[in-house]
């Protein structure tokens, strides 16, 4: 991988449910869980924690040992079919509930984006045709086709009740040919060395079918089982804890990260008041924590620290700091810099 801030790379950005999904579907293709995990970092009580997240250090490291096991190339493709919406969360049977087809095309972009965020994507529509462009901004390097392909096979598999028809463009080579890729997918025309990562879908023109056995299936549950109610606020926690650390500048309000998830400011603070906590707790924290890590493990200058974390100038910086940690930024980086 190439990327510059390596701070970035350790910050648990990624729910471990999707470590523990892809390291079962490895063991199902004959791959040890040991030689998977193996200096990840990743323990077995962190793969079965409902709650727990990872860094892309962590989740890189996997995949890279994976990517050279899978002996055929379409497996990462066939992993991110098994990503059905339930599959991403309780957010993701949310996004189930949508009688739009458009609106469910767009929040499954803004889903994947936020839940999964390995790659970045673009979303643009032309009538009733959506086109879903793949950007790597982390630098992925040679894990960018396995990355690639997980998601294409996870916008397939989410998208497939309202779409009629999926092209899918690869920018890069294939061992196998068209044919053996259209096998899994008999709705999907694949193309090779395209000039972008891009998926083409056609909207089927028709209502959402409302027999869905998932949403059922959780409608049925939250009605039997008032923990839910809980759970899915838990889980918004989550999606709103990745949402600051991913942007936790001024633009980082309630309404711009209820806009994002897509539900009203009254919803969102009572998710989190139901988690036991507030929208300016969970931001506060998590301004402090990448405060340290910026004096302790960078040259950052503190005005430059004060603009990423939503200050207007480096006094009201020192002064937040402060009343978070008894400390100065300046008294932090000084004995940082000594114990280095």
């Amino acid at each position: 991988m190439n990327i510059s801030n390596h701070m970035a790379l350790e910050v648990p950005l990624i729910s471990a449910r999707y470590a523990r999904r892809f390291v079962e579907f490895m063991e199902r293709r004959g791959v040890k869980r040991a030689a998977l995990l193996n200096d990840s970092d990743i323990t077995e009580d962190l793969l079965d924690d409902p709650d727990a997240n990872i860094s892309m250090q962590q989740i890189t490291s996997v995949l890279q040992k994976a990517d050279w096991l899978m002996n055929d190339d379409r497996a990462a493709f066939q992993f991110g079919q098994q990503l059905d919406l339930p599959s991403h969360g309780l957010l993701g049977f949310a996004v189930l509930g949508q009688d739009n087809p458009r609106q469910l095309i767009s929040m499954i972009v803004q889903h994947l984006r936020v839940g999964l965020p390995l790659m970045d994507m673009e979303l643009n529509s032309t009538g009733s045709i959506f086109h879903i462009r793949l950007r790597d901004t982390w630098g992925l390097g040679e894990l960018t086709p396995c990355v690639t392909k997980m998601y294409m096979g996870s916008i397939h598999r989410i998208s497939a009740d309202v779409c009629r028809h999926f092209d899918i463009q690869f920018a890069f080579s294939a061992q196998r040919d068209a044919e053996s890729w259209r096998s899994l997918a008999p709705d999907c025309e694949f193309r090779f060395d395209a000039p972008h990562n891009q998926i083409t879908m056609a909207l089927k023109g028709q209502p959402i079918p409302k027999n869905n056995t998932s949403l059922k299936f959780l409608l049925a549950r939250n009605r039997n089982n008032p923990g839910e109610t809980v759970r899915l606020a838990n889980e918004t926690l989550m999606q709103v804890r990745e949402m600051i650390m991913s942007q936790p500048g001024r633009s980082c309000s309630t309404g711009n990260i209820a806009r994002r998830l897509d539900i009203s400011t009254r919803t969102l603070r009572q998710h989190l008041a139901s988690a036991g906590t507030s929208f300016r707790e969970v931001r506060v924290d998590i301004r402090e924590n990448l405060a340290t890590l910026y004096l302790r493990d960078t040259n950052v200058p503190l005005e430059s620290i004060a603009e990423k974390l939503g200050f207007s100038d480096q006094a009201s910086f020192t002064k937040a700091y402060r009343a978070w940690t008894g400390q100065t930024p300046g008294d932090v980086r000084k004995q940082s810099r000594k114990t280095q």
